[in-house]
Order: structure tokens, then sequence, then C-alpha cells
């Protein structure tokens, strides 16, 4: 007689459970789906984005280790080979990872320009044309740094940065056609995807003590930091 009596109350409790399950899977996942494509993207590209004269850019400094076909970019930390280089490579300033965390990574021209595609899929590195446009739009070459700079991680004295433009451009410093490395914390210098010459390419530099964005171009063997565009 007990147990008959279990086995029935047993099978209502399985089939209670059977059927209140589902509605709790459904509640705990529907969170999740909301407002992912925006997120997705953030990650996959390592970088939150800003519209800015009509083109969306990246907010970080590109850290990619690895071309868009999945080839490998070699880092060098060597002095001596830095200034050999005639094709992609990319630093840590100092060769220190923990400065990654926070600055990105510094290419040489050489990988900017590999055709097997330093920026991620559907991006490109900025060109010269489009940091015209943004320099304009924000002012002129004279202002412009003063709405592009990030309000931290910038050395004292701070001259013109309200970041105003979303950029958050940070002092990454550079490493030098010699190898070695300068300025963190009061310079920031982007490579664009344009050649000058055989030799040379364009860059935009910008400094703590001013507010002007400079239009420079320099041996390709220097370290920048990248900033890239979506395609359109």
């Amino acid at each position: 007689m007990k147990r008959n009596h279990k086995t029935p109350l047993k099978a209502v409790i399985i089939l209670l459970i059977a059927a209140v399950i589902p509605f709790l899977t459904v509640n705990a996942k529907t969170p999740k789906r909301q407002n992912t494509s925006k997120q997705n993207a953030s990650k996959q590209n390592g970088s939150k984005i800003v519209t800015i004269a009509g083109h969306e850019w990246m907010v970080e400094n590109l850290a990619v280790d690895h071309y868009r076909n999945g080839d490998p970019i070699p880092m060098v930390e060597d002095p001596e080979q830095w200034v050999q280089l005639t094709t992609g490579a990319w630093c840590y300033y100092e060769n220190r990872s923990e400065n990654g965390v926070t600055y990105g990574k510094l290419y040489n021209w050489y990988a900017v320009n590999d055709p097997r595609g330093l920026a991620p899929e559907g991006w490109h590195v900025a060109t010269d044309n489009e940091w015209n446009d943004i320099v304009a739009a924000l002012g002129g070459e004279k202002a412009a740094g003063t709405r592009l700079k990030s309000t931290v991680l910038w050395k004292t004295s701070l001259v013109g940065s309200d970041n105003s433009s979303g950029f958050t451009a940070i002092p990454s410093g550079y490493r030098s056609s010699n190898g070695t490395f300068s300025l963190l914390g009061t310079n920031s210098s982007f490579w664009t995807a344009t050649e000058e010459n055989a030799y040379s390419a364009w860059y935009r530099d910008m400094y703590n003590s001013y507010s002007a964005v400079y239009r420079i171009s320099t041996s390709k063997t220097q370290g920048f930091a990248v900033r890239c565009v979506k395609n359109y």
C-alpha cells in the first residue's frame, strides 16, 4: 500500500518540474539576447566605436598580433633586428606586455601595408585623407588635438584636452627607427595607410603640451599606434 501511494506522488512532482524548467530556461536566456550585435562587434574588434566626420572609428588602439588572413605578425623586441626590418612587425612599448593592456601595440608601416590585412574584417587602417577629414571636422590642425585627446593617462602639463569627439587618443609613445622607445605619457603617434614614397609614410602626431595635430611623414621602420575605420 505504501508503494502504491508514493508512486503517483513522485510522478506528479516530476511532471511539475518538467513543466516549469522550460520557462525558467527561457527567462534566464532572454536578457543575454538583448543588444548583442553591437556588443559582439566591440569584442571582435577589441574596441568601441565613435562616428566622426561621417566615418566610424575605433576608440582604442589596435592590438592584433595576426593578419586578417590568420598569419601571425612577428613580435620583434631586439632593437638591431627592428632597424633592419622591411616586413611587418609589432612590439609593446619598452617590450613590456603590461603596456599593451592600456596602450595597444606599436607597428611598423610594413605591417600597416601588408596585403594580408592588418585591420580586422570589415575595417581598414585610416588613410591620410580620412585623418584630414577628422582633423578638419574638429577645428583644423591647430585645434583638433583638444577634441581628440583623452583626458587621462597624459602627463602634466596637459594643454588642450577635452576628448569631446570621443576619439580618446592616449599617449602611447613610439618606437624609433633605431629601436629605442620614447615619449610614453606625452605623445600619440598614429600611422596612416598612405605612403609618401618608397621610404616614408604619413602619420599624425599629438603632444601633451600642444592642442595641435601634426601631419608628418617619416621612415616606415618607426613603430606607431594604429586606429581603424569601418569600411564604407
